[in-house]
């Protein structure tokens, strides 16, 4: 039969192949609730093991649904389908509707990895203990709680909470919480990734003097500052507030097997009258990372306080992060084809010319941040090269002098053919685009699909059409 040609194609005339790319699009609940049973190929194709093997039981919910509905079909895949399957599951991937039917009944001898989406952090410790072979854990938390955190007592330490668990990766609030999680709980723990939403003091009194003898990869990320530290015996990753000989003689010390260290570190300094010794010049800080053996490397760094505030940032070459943080106008160049996002803060003016060489230098980027309300001192725009960032897709000039609404969205100045999420205040925009009238803006803002000004939005005459793909 030519399937090509008939037009009444029925969808058990299409080859496994065709069958197969059509359930790897659909949602893995959506398929074992209704094609499972329904016919014998359906099963064989819906149950393979190379497919089934990890289930991810979340289900995919509209803006309005139904409770029940969703109960009764987590009850018929736990009780038709889970048990004929049960051998062949290594992954989980459950949300607090599914968690206790899921693992409450059923035995899994192959599951290794569970990921916990949407829980909160009273449900933990219970879940370490669900299989003695788990040895892969991640917790997620949704956008709104991005963040847990784990108090004493929501850990019980009279049992180890698993001595299988080899790999966590968990969002908590601070760096307490998780070491309240490792105090000695997780003793085969070799690879752990966590972010953390703020690292601060605190009065807790934690008995850290317990290792991880069996830790080979510790990942660490925060929002302040995007620390990060990985190892695994050959290779690190860093990114924290720490110079180069405090990181020699706190960090790379203890590690006499490491032969590859990647780094991005920013310090951001303020100095109200407390006597930090800071560095004279960009030269200190070089010599501090060269002295301990670390050529490859380039530094942004404010030779001047303003306000008593200065930033440094230093990071190995080449780059390999996708993250280029608090980016200041001492910023010289290089090459950063792996970020995706970049966040610009100063008190001093960001030119035309830094924004020329960021549209070069960072050709991949995404996302835009930027904090400055210095006004810019050369506006010889119109004059200047052209600037052209080809794949940014959101912009965030919520707190900006208006040079750089006129920087960004004039098309004289700079081309954002792919900008489709514009975060400004509203006030600005209005009166940067003339009440939605300026032609030379209109370009820039056509594609926009997403514009959020956080304030109450009336649209004024001319607003649809100069946003027409809102």
């Amino acid at each position: 039969m030519n399937i090509l040609n008939n037009t009444n194609i029925n969808i058990l005339d299409l080859p496994d192949e065709i069958l197969r790319t059509i359930f790897n699009k659909l949602n893995m609940v959506d398929i074992l609730y209704s094609l499972v049973d329904v016919n014998q190929r359906f099963d064989r194709l819906a149950l393979d093991s190379l497919y089934i093997h990890h289930l991810d039981l979340v289900i995919k919910r509209d803006d309005i649904h139904n409770s029940s509905v969703d109960t009764h079909i987590i009850e018929r895949i736990c009780s038709k389908i889970l048990p004929r399957i049960n051998d062949k599951v290594t992954k989980f991937i459950l949300e607090p509707l599914s968690v206790k039917r899921v693992l409450g009944t059923i035995h899994y001898p192959q599951l290794y990895s569970l990921s916990f989406v949407n829980f909160q952090p009273k449900i933990l410790s219970q879940h370490l203990l669900v299989s003695k072979y788990l040895s892969d854990l991640t917790y997620r938390q949704k956008s709104s709680e991005k963040y847990i955190t784990i108090l004493p007592s929501n850990i019980s330490y009279t049992h180890c909470l698993s001595s299988t668990l080899t790999k966590l990766t968990i969002n908590v609030n601070t760096f307490y919480d998780y070491l309240y999680l490792l105090n000695g709980c997780l003793q085969s723990l070799s690879t752990s990734i966590i972010r953390i939403s703020k690292i601060n003091r605190s009065s807790s009194m934690i008995d850290n003097t317990k290792k991880l003898v069996k830790l080979k990869c510790f990942s660490l990320i925060t929002d302040y500052g995007a620390h990060v530290i990985m190892t695994n015996n050959s290779k690190t990753y860093i990114c924290t507030y720490i110079d180069g000989n405090q990181l020699f003689d706190k960090v790379l010390n203890y590690m006499p097997r490491l032969n590859k260290f990647i780094f991005s570190i920013n310090t951001y300094i303020i100095n109200d009258d407390i006597g930090i010794d800071r560095p004279s010049n960009d030269d200190d800080i070089r010599n501090s990372f060269t002295e301990r053996g670390i050529q490859s490397f380039d530094i942004c760094f404010d030779d001047k306080f303003m306000n008593n505030r200065g930033n440094c940032h230093v990071y190995s070459l080449p780059y390999q992060f996708n993250e280029f943080l608090y980016m200041s106008n001492c910023f010289q160049g290089g090459r950063f084809d792996t970020v995706r996002l970049l966040s610009m803060i100063d008190k001093r003016p960001f030119e035309h010319k830094l924004f020329q060489i960021i549209s070069q230098d960072f050709h991949f980027l995404r996302q835009l941040i930027m904090r400055n309300d210095i006004p810019q001192k050369n506006e010889q725009h119109h004059s200047c090269t052209l600037i052209t960032f080809n794949h940014l897709l959101t912009l965030d000039i919520l707190s900006v002098h208006n040079d750089y609404v006129i920087q960004f969205l004039s098309d004289k100045i700079t081309r954002l053919p792919c900008l489709t999420n514009l975060i400004i205040e509203y006030e600005t925009l209005t009166r940067m685009t003339n009440y939605f009238t300026n032609d030379t803006t209109r370009l820039n803002c056509a594609k926009i699909k997403s514009l959020a000004t956080f304030e109450l939005l009336v649209p004024l005459e001319h607003f649809y059409s100069y946003f027409p793909s809102l």
